[in-house]
């Protein structure tokens, strides 16, 4: 099939989940906090480097200029608007937790509070997402469950990776035990660290004997897993539970063979993201993947809402 050019009303007539969106997205100040962290000014002059000379940036605490040019938003009403505008009907947003190995601490961008009222203020369209510390267990989980309980939180987003942790580590299963209980899905940083933050650890194949431990869980893969894609196709492939979410990367540019995987059994097990890129370029190129119709709506939308039990 040949790639086809998008009409406004084409890319607002299939409505869509992101299912993975990020704090900065409608908020300027959590964007400008992100790029005094060490590891996102190693990110600026390496992984965003084009994009900061493109934009004729120099210097990486910066760099937050050029990512805002990508789409993020200055409020939560300037996001619904671009919602209303494209047809997306909700955005994944979680405390994007990160632990530092440069300071030695967690990052949080945000709190269960301030999610709680964007969601508020975006009439249920925003949905929150909670963090957790493979260095704090007991606080981690008392975390999260308050986070569900008190605040709506809809599912846990983690970075193994960024604790020097597999994603399979003893210390990251009483969180999957209490995902379980709570019956919201786990979401997990796959493949590469954008960041310099060790990436071995989330290979996608490490998610396999916590799918085997945990076959209720759903477990969401994140980033597509690259490099290690065919990884990823795997888990999807081989675990009833097991989802994964192709933010991060265009989908312009993403591997003909998640492509081909994604119009046959990728179908029921793969969610569109954007990791807080640009909603409307990155629906606009998914729309233009040479894929099945039927394809494009379950990847949207259908598999986000029955995931993250929406609507």
């Amino acid at each position: 099939m040949d790639k086809k050019e998008i009409t406004p009303e084409e890319l607002s007539a299939i409505k869509a989940v992101d299912a993975m969106c990020r704090p900065f997205y409608p908020s300027r100040d959590v964007l400008k906090k992100m790029f005094t962290n060490y590891e996102f000014q190693i990110m600026a002059i390496t992984t965003f480097g084009g994009v900061l000379k493109k934009a004729g940036i120099e210097k990486p605490e910066d760099a937050w200029k050029a990512v805002a040019k990508m789409g993020p938003k200055e409020s939560v009403a300037e996001v619904v608007a671009e919602m209303d505008e494209i047809g997306v009907d909700y955005i994944c947003i979680d405390q994007m937790g990160v632990w530092s190995q440069h300071e030695y601490h967690l990052d949080v961008y945000v709190t269960v509070e301030q999610l709680a009222q964007w969601n508020e203020e975006s009439k249920g369209r925003i949905i929150g997402g909670c963090t957790y510390n493979a260095h704090k267990i007991e606080w981690s989980l008392k975390h999260v469950e308050r986070a569900v309980k008190e605040f709506g939180i809809k599912y846990v987003w983690i970075h193994p990776g960024s604790y020097g942790l597999p994603l399979d580590d003893k210390r990251f299963y009483p969180l999957y035990a209490l995902c379980l209980d709570l019956d919201i899905p786990v979401c997990m940083q796959t493949g590469q660290s954008a960041e310099p933050l060790p990436s071995d650890y989330s290979r996608p194949m490490r998610a396999d004997e916590i799918a085997i431990h945990f076959p209720s869980l759903k477990i969401v893969l994140t980033h597509t897993g690259f490099p290690w894609v065919t990884e990823w196709i795997s888990m999807l492939w081989r675990h009833p539970n097991v989802y994964g979410n192709i933010g991060a990367y265009m989908p312009s540019a993403l591997d003909p063979r998640l492509v081909a995987f994604l119009d046959r059994a990728g179908r029921r097990k793969a969610m569109w993201a954007t990791n807080g890129l640009g909603l409307t370029r990155f629906k606009k190129e998914f729309l233009e993947l040479p894929i099945r119709d039927e394809t494009k709506k379950a990847v949207l939308r259908d598999n986000a809402l029955k995931v993250f039990k929406l609507g």
